[in-house]
Order: C-alpha cells, then sequence, then structure tokens
C-alpha cells in the first residue's frame, strides 16, 4: 500500500510526547512490512535542517484555502528509510513552541496554522504526484485532512481514490477555537452545524475529522470503551459510539531499536533479563548524577512526563510529603508543563535533599536514565490513551505503579501478592491517599517480598509490545478503510 502520514509530530524531529514516538515507529515499521509509507511535517523552525540532512524538495506549493492561496516551500529528509516533507512557512511554523508560547498559552492562529497543513500535505501528494492508497491524519491537528479528502478531493486523479484514516492519540484536546477562522478553512458554510465542525459557537477540528474520516481509531482497547463514555469522550462520546465498528483501539508500538537496556547507548550499562548487573550500574549512575544518596538498597521511584493535570502529578504533589516523609524512598521527576506544578516539583530537592530530584524541562538521555535506573516508575494519569512511558519500564524491569486506566491497564499486570505473580502495581481512584498506599505497597514489596520483585522484572521484561504486532492491525484497519472508501 502506498500510506502517507499527515501529523505534527514525528520522532526524531519534532516531538511533545507519545504522537512523535507512534507516527514514527508506525512509519518505520511499516516501511519494514514493504508499504510505500512516507511522513509530511510541518517544517519547524525548531528543527535542526542541517543535523538531520534537510534539503530542498519543491518551492513554491501552491495551497488553496477559503478564498486565498497561501504559499511555501517543502523540504525532504529520509530517516531510517523513511521519507519525510516538511512544509516551510515561516508565518505559520516560525516559532519557538510547536503549539504553544513560552507561558504554554495555544498560539491563537492555531486553527490557521493547521488546517493550512493539512491543505498543504494534500497538495503536496498531488504536486509530486504520489496517490496515496491511505491518507492517515493524526489527533485535531491534522484531522481536517479527513474532511478535505471528501469535500475537495472527491474526484482528485490522484486522491480522489484514497482512503482515510484519523487516529486519536488524545480526545481531551480537539481544536477548539474561535469561528472567525472558519472561512479561511475552506469548510463550506453548511459543514457548520453541531453534528459536523460546530461546538457551542466556536470551531471543533477534531470532531469534524472523526465525522469524515472512513475509520477512526484510538490507541489502545481500553481507552477506545473509555471514549465512548460520557465521562471519558470529553464531549465527543455521542460521536464515537455513532461510528460503530469504524471506531477500534489498536495499542501503540515501542521502537525497541530505541527502547531496550540491551541495546541503549544512551545509558550508563547496558544488561538483559539474563543479567541484571547492569541496572544496579544504572541506579547508581543516576543516584550520583541527580545527587540523590548513592545507596542500592533504596528503592528509587521515578517519573518522566508533561506535568500536567492529565498525568496527576499534582495529586502526587499532595501526596509526596507523606510518601518521603514516612517510606525510606528516593523520588526522581523529570518533566515540564504547568507552571504551578512545575514549581512545586522544582523545589523538591531543597526539601529532600538526598531523598527527591527534579529535572524541570525534558532530557531525552536522562529519560533513558531515568527508565533504566529506577526500581520503580509512576504514572497516576487521570486518563491515559496508550501511555508509553509504562512500556518501555517493563521492558527496562523498572516495575510501573500505575492508575488502571486506559493503556495503562491494558499493558500493565497486577502483582499477586500470594503467587508474585505481575508486572507491577495498579490503582483505580486518583487521589493522595491510594497513591500513597500503592507506592506504599511496591516499598514494601521491594523490601519484604525480593524475590516476588525479581520474579515481576523478569517477566515484566519478557513481553513484548513491538510495533510489528501493532502494524499488522493497522494493515487491517488500512484495508477496512479502502473497502469502506471504494464502496460509496
Amino acid at each position: 500500500m502506498k500510506i502517507v502520514l499527515v501529523a505534527s509530530e514525528s520522532v526524531p524531529f519534532a516531538k511533545t510526547g507519545g504522537l512523535g514516538d507512534a507516527v514514527g515507529g508506525l512509519a518505520k515499521a511499516l516501511r519494514a512490512r514493504g508499504h510505500e509509507a512516507i511522513v509530511v511535517l510541518p517544517g519547524y523552525s525548531a528543527i535542526d535542517g542541517a543535523r538531520f540532512g534537510l534539503r530542498p524538495f519543491l518551492a513554491p506549493l501552491g495551497v488553496w484555502m477559503g478564498g486565498a492561496e497561501e504559499w511555501c516551500g517543502v523540504r525532504s529528509a529520509t530517516w531510517e528509510g523513511v521519507p519525510a516533507y516538511f512544509v516551510d512557512s515561516d508565518k505559520y511554523f516560525a516559532r519557538a513552541g510547536l503549539y504553544h508560547d513560552g507561558d504554554f498559552r495555544d498560539y491563537a492562529d492555531n486553527a490557521r496554522r493547521f488546517g493550512f497543513f493539512s491543505r498543504a500535505a494534500l497538495q503536496l501528494c498531488r504536486d509530486m504526484g504520489f496517490a496515496p492508497d491511505v491518507v492517515h491524519a493524526h489527533d485535531w491537528q491534522t484531522a481536517l485532512a479527513c474532511a478535505y479528502l471528501k469535500l475537495w478531493h472527491w474526484d482528485d486523479p490522484v486522491l480522489g481514490r484514497a482512503a482515510s484514516v484519523l487516529t486519536i492519540h488524545n480526545v481531551a484536546h480537539q481544536g477548539v477555537y474561535p469561528a472567525d477562522a472558519y472561512g479561511y478553512l475552506g469548510l463550506q458554510p453548511w459543514n457548520f452545524t453541531g453534528t459536523r465542525f460546530e461546538d457551542h459557537g466556536r470551531i471543533n477540528m477534531l470532531k469534524g475529522g472523526i465525522v469524515y474520516a472512513d475509520m477512526a481509531n484510538t490507541v489502545s482497547p481500553g481507552y477506545a470503551a473509555e471514549t465512548r463514555t460520557p465521562g471519558g469522550g470529553h464531549g465527543l462520546a455521542p460521536f464515537l459510539s455513532d461510528r460503530g465498528d469504524r471506531y477500534v483501539g489498536i495499542l501503540n508500538g515501542v521502537d525497541y531499536g530505541e527502547w531496550d537496556p540491551a541495546v541503549d547507548a544512551k545509558i550508563p550499562a547496558r544488561y538483559a533479563r539474563d543479567d541484571l548487573a547492569g541496572k544496579a550500574a544504572c541506579k547508581r549512575e543516576l543516584q550520583r548524577r541527580l545527587g540523590l544518596d548513592v545507596d542500592a538498597t533504596v528503592p528509587l521511584v521515578g517519573s518522566v512526563g508533561r506535568l500536567v493535570e492529565q498525568k496527576g502529578l499534582d495529586v502526587v504533589a499532595a501526596a509526596i510529603d507523606g510518601i518521603l516523609g514516612e517510606m525510606r524512598v528516593q523520588l526522581v521527576v523529570l518533566g515540564a508543563g504547568e507552571k504551578g506544578v512545575e514549581g512545586f516539583f522544582g523545589t523538591l530537592p531543597g526539601r529532600w535533599p538526598g531523598r527527591a530530584a527534579s529535572w524541570i524541562g525534558y532530557n531525552d538521555e536522562l529519560a533513558h536514565w531515568v527508565e533504566a535506573g529506577s526500581d520503580f516508575f509512576l504514572m497516576p494519569s487521570r486518563f491515559e490513551p496508550c501511555g508509553l512511558n509504562q512500556i518501555y519500564s517493563l521492558r527496562y524491569g523498572t516495575l510501573p505503579i500505575v492508575r488502571a486506566t486506559g493503556g495503562l491497564n491494558d499493558t500493565v499486570e497486577q502483582y499477586d501478592e500470594r503467587t508474585g505473580a505481575g508486572t507491577g502495581f495498579k490503582f483505580d481512584l486518583l487521589t493522595p491517599r491510594a497513591i500513597h498506599d500503592s507506592v506504599g505497597w511496591a516499598v514494601s514489596t521491594f523490601y519484604d517480598r525480593r524475590a516476588h520483585v525479581e520474579r515481576m522484572v523478569r517477566e515484566a521484561m519478557s513481553r513484548d509490545f513491538s510495533w510489528e504486532k501493532s502494524a499488522a492491525e493497522y494493515e487491517r484497519l488500512y484495508a477496512r478503510a479502502i473497502e469502506l472508501h471504494r464502496s460509496l
């Protein structure tokens, strides 16, 4: 199949979270399985063109929006066999952040920025003669590509036969913006209704994409079920439920070429399931690097991720003094996000010297160190579409402590205190007490049932969440989308 993945992020070029990992990993897996898959991304100024060997590909590229033609250029590069194309527009992408300014506020013209990008990606396919069987859009940023295919390109000689697939990586982020951008997007006035793009007088880009996509999916079976409920759908549950079997869950895969302690060049020492000496070295070096007491006998709990409400770190903040005050345990937090949460965790090392460490910001190498050097990994998410860090943790023998929601519940097997079976510790309620007690459960297991911890580590490291299985499921999804599209 010929597949174009249209996305706002993809490793290694641009990434703020799991979306970037998923797009890059899937594209590589599809190429390995013999498909002609390409990726189209915005040409953010933050992308280091020299590092990735970006070169001019096409200029100018004319993009017709609602009543106006915009112009841009395109550069290209190849990463691990995947051709990638970058839509260059200083007007829209020459900014420090991908979606937000330095104060974490959405750019006011995001609807125009990503509406333009979605149109430009399709126009690029036309101009380069790439006739895809599937246009695979990701999240609200490119959801409009599904609508543009049906509204603007239904009889196009290049794009007319392309089916559309929309993957929802996080239904809480829907691209809801003021209606004054609607005319620019060129989606026709009759589409601005509550059953398509209108949402309380504003534009909802994800909702419209759901309506127009031939198939839609999200990134775990558990999250697919949750998003069909009023509490989990963030207002879109009726639209997702209406899709019936055209909306499914496919668990994200993991790139074990990047996230496996047996081959990871970023960690202090490599190790594997049958030889864990390197993990002890990683813990020692992590403690030393971050100013923790260097002590192999103290359990170390790590956390890596966005410091935002979704991830539950505000609830961790309410539990942390009880955890560190009552338990012999260490804590490492790496991440950035909401300023109040950043401020709280930024002061932890001063309040708990030698016991707690924090790194405000994102550091890819340090993220690998935390995965490898921690004994446990804390993910108390309010909701989690898939989650990748808990899957990385399993491979690194770092037992997850997670809330039983979405992909976290799908990928972590609850510890059985009678037998020692399982791969982590799960809890249901997101409260300071639940987090305190779950961390306490893990810590007591570390001290009192060491043989169980060792069994769980071996079991966790044997689990396989590679992209091979997920890519095969996407193949079936694509085939179904093509069948539906061509039966219209």
